[in-house]
């Protein structure tokens, strides 16, 4: 009796924190991963024009969202190994006087590698699925957390350019914001969510599941058996390749990718078919509405529930 009433009172919990958001639809994922993987991008390479027209397009959807810059600008410039890049960094401020000071962090990289290997005619790398749709969903997140304005805790929305060239944007972003002492309580990165798996008990995965009770907080808080460990994942220590790894270096906080592709389920990672019509946008959308009552739990518990093991 007890184990009901707390499941009922978790599950009211979560319809009273999101039930003023409108739901995701595939049409607007679809808009979003459509320009992002467009040919008048070039592949989105670092430093690259293409790269900074996403860039523009990415501030664009956070003035949209009334998202406001982190810093004096939406734009954080970095040099890195001899290339010029820039993050695009919003904030939404949390509701409530003390729990404001504690921060969670969003993020994906927008870039990709630009020019493959030509393939009927087409060498432009269009990275829809790598990394289109993880920007798509960490856009549409945050547009449902700042308009409904219901997040306890602050959320910094960070999309990094240069995980391409390894990680680059994301580690200086996260020396700059050790550096200002923040008080990180977690990271949530999504990469690659645009194909679903056809044979796991699971939706999408967390990289370094063993690591926190993160992937086992989501569930609980989404009434769901959503998020799951990828034995691939772990085989090739995907935990230490996408930026999530950056902030856990500075911050030693739990830091994760949120990904519904270990490249068992995908043919076309680093290759120029990395295309829109190779997605499922019913699929991402689904994916995000189920995750997204998740989220608002971990913006507004009154105590930082997820913890390293």
């Amino acid at each position: 009796m007890k184990l009901k009433i707390l499941l009922l009172a978790t599950f009211f919990t979560q319809l009273n924190n999101a039930q003023d958001y409108e739901l995701v639809k595939p049409q607007e994922i679809h808009s979003i991963v459509d320009f992002l993987s467009s040919d008048i991008l070039k592949g989105r390479e670092t430093a690259t024009e293409g790269e900074l027209v996403a860039a523009q397009f990415i501030k664009s959807k956070f003035i949209e969202a009334g998202i406001k810059p982190y810093f004096d600008t939406y734009f954080d410039a970095f040099k890195s190994k001899g290339f010029k890049g820039v993050n695009v960094v919003g904030y939404i401020e949390g509701n409530d006087p003390a729990l404001k000071e504690e921060i969670l962090l969003l993020g994906a990289h927008y870039d990709h590698i630009g020019i493959g290997n030509k393939v009927k005619n087409d060498s432009i790398a269009n990275g829809a699925n790598d990394n289109a749709s993880g920007t798509a969903t960490v856009l549409a997140i945050a547009d449902r957390l700042a308009r409904s304005g219901k997040n306890k805790r602050s959320v910094i929305i960070a999309l990094f350019s240069g995980e391409e060239k390894g990680l680059l944007g994301s580690k200086s972003l996260s020396k700059k914001l050790k550096a200002q002492k923040i008080d990180l309580y977690t990271m949530l990165n999504f990469e690659m969510l645009g194909v679903p798996f056809i044979d796991r008990d699971y939706e999408i995965f967390l990289t370094g599941y063993e690591l926190s009770d993160l992937g086992d907080k989501l569930n609980t808080y989404t009434n769901t058996s959503m998020v799951g460990s990828s034995e691939v994942a772990i085989k090739y220590n995907l935990f230490q390749r996408s930026d999530n790894y950056s902030f856990y270096k500075e911050f030693k906080v739990p830091s994760h990718t949120i990904s519904s592709c270990d490249l068992t389920n995908f043919d076309f990672y680093h290759h120029v078919d990395d295309e829109t019509d190779q997605l499922d946008f019913t699929f991402m959308a689904t994916t995000i509405n189920k995750l997204f009552p998740g989220i608002v739990q971990i913006c507004n518990t009154d105590t930082k529930e997820i913890q390293m093991y």
